[in-house]
């Protein structure tokens, strides 16, 4: 009987998916986006992302520039960091233990699941070493493991930060080790229970002193209560050394990613807004992150829009929310951000990267890529531009989902892709 209901159920959601009428539509992109009005419905349309092997296929990027793929067979990659002497860290594993609520999220789990790998997360880290520079990492080995669904890596005064689902670690680190040289110490407790969004994305200030650290929602918005969202959708300031923490902006639905943008020392996050209010609400967006700043959620979105599903309202918070910088486009599922350098070209010497995991609520699948958001003087502007695409193909096969993306200071793109456990690297052409 369970296995027919749940067939039924998901039949149901593809009927729906099929019939949603939503047509071609186009994405709101951008400093100054024109938002739709919200639509509301039994179920959002809801598209399998198929997934097939990228075979001899690989991403396509930007002419005079090439991709390779540096790491195979890993563990559901996620994040990466380039530590000092040039090897790249790649966090690896799944999280997240949230009971379904409704027979909705037990649809969009079934769904989302057709979309992902198979693969067992790693639980683990994975150092890469390109000795000699000539593009290919000959050594891949493990550099720490039995860790919780790890993250957010950051680097600082011989110190390596991991970012695991419940906690936040460090490890001492001298360069040119290959492997940790004894257990994590423990630098403070993070959010766990429920754990709907369980990512934990992690930045370090420049002066290594304060590590910030992003805590999604227990829900879509408020579902469960807000007393489960608690410490949850904001931003931490951590003390490195102490472990002491305190908020430094909320409101922020889901923030996957976050980078301080050199130079200015300006904290930047990739927010994933809320859904169930049709396929072109919300934007997910890059944004600033202020010091005590309130972004909206769950009483608004993209500045003082109200969510009526949010109950009891706050018209106090709904007055202050803070608009976004960028709007992403809706459902992109922005999973990485990392500023980009002059050695990555001119046409991408200004601006931030992208990574977008792509969507599975819209009849239309957008994301699936990595973009480039140019900059000007310190602000995003204009259009972004494709920077990585074809992981999702125009057969509709899904080939590949974008996560972490990580600019190495020799001039390289290095991206994370959690469904065809690799890691790629782009560069320019010689």
């Amino acid at each position: 009987m369970k296995p027919r209901i749940a067939l039924t159920a998901l039949s149901m959601a593809l009927l729906l998916s099929a019939c949603g009428g939503e047509g071609d539509t186009t994405q709101a992109r951008g400093p100054d986006p024109k938002l739709p009005e919200p639509q509301r419905g039994l179920l959002p349309s809801m598209k399998i992302a198929e997934p097939v092997p990228w075979g001899e296929q690989k991403p396509t990027v930007p002419q005079g520039y090439e991709i390779t793929a540096i790491a195979t067979d890993l563990k559901i990659p996620r994040q990466t960091l380039v530590l000092p002497n040039g090897d790249i860290l790649v966090a690896e594993g799944r999280g997240g233990n949230a009971a379904k609520l409704k027979p909705k999220d037990v649809i969009a789990s079934v769904i989302k699941a057709k979309g992902n790998t198979q693969v067992k997360g790693g639980n683990r880290l994975t150092l890469l070493r390109d000795a000699d520079g000539d593009g290919t990492y000959e050594l891949k080995t493990v550099f720490a493991e039995n860790l919780n669904a790890p993250y957010g890596l950051a680097f600082a005064d011989g110190k390596l930060y991991v970012a695991n689902q419940d906690a936040l670690v460090r490890f001492d680190y001298q360069d040119g080790q290959t492997k940790a040289s004894g257990a994590p110490v423990k630098v403070t407790d993070l959010p766990s229970a429920i754990n709907h969004h369980w990512t934990k994305a992690l930045a370090i200030s420049p002066d290594g002193r304060s590590l910030y650290v992003g805590i999604g929602s227990n829900s879509n918005v408020t579902e469960r209560g807000m007393e489960v969202e608690i410490d949850r959708a904001m931003v931490w300031q951590i003390d490195a050394e102490t472990g002491a923490h305190k908020p430094y902006a909320t409101g922020l639905r889901n923030p996957t990613a976050l980078k301080v943008e050199p130079g200015s020392g300006q904290l930047w996050a990739v927010v994933n807004e809320r859904d169930e209010l049709g396929p072109d609400l919300v934007p997910d967006y890059l944004t600033s992150v202020r010091e005590g700043a309130f972004y909206g959620w769950p009483y608004s979105y993209w500045g003082q829009n109200v969510d009526p599903r949010a109950q009891p309202q706050d018209p106090q918070k709904v007055a202050a929310a803070v608009k976004p910088d960028y709007s992403l486009g809706s459902h992109v599922a922005a999973l990485g951000v990392d500023f980009s350098i002059p050695a990555m070209g001119e046409k991408f010497a200004e601006g931030a990267f992208v990574g977008e995991h792509g969507s599975w609520n819209r009849d239309q699948p957008v994301g699936y890529k990595v973009i480039f958001v140019p900059f000007s003087n310190g602000r995003p502007t204009g259009e972004p531009v494709d920077f990585a695409t074809g992981f999702r193909g125009s057969d509709g096969k899904t080939r590949g989902r974008p996560v972490g993306v990580t600019v190495d200071p020799r001039g390289a793109l290095i991206i994370a892709d959690d469904l065809a456990n690799t890691v790629w690297r782009v560069t320019r052409k010689p």
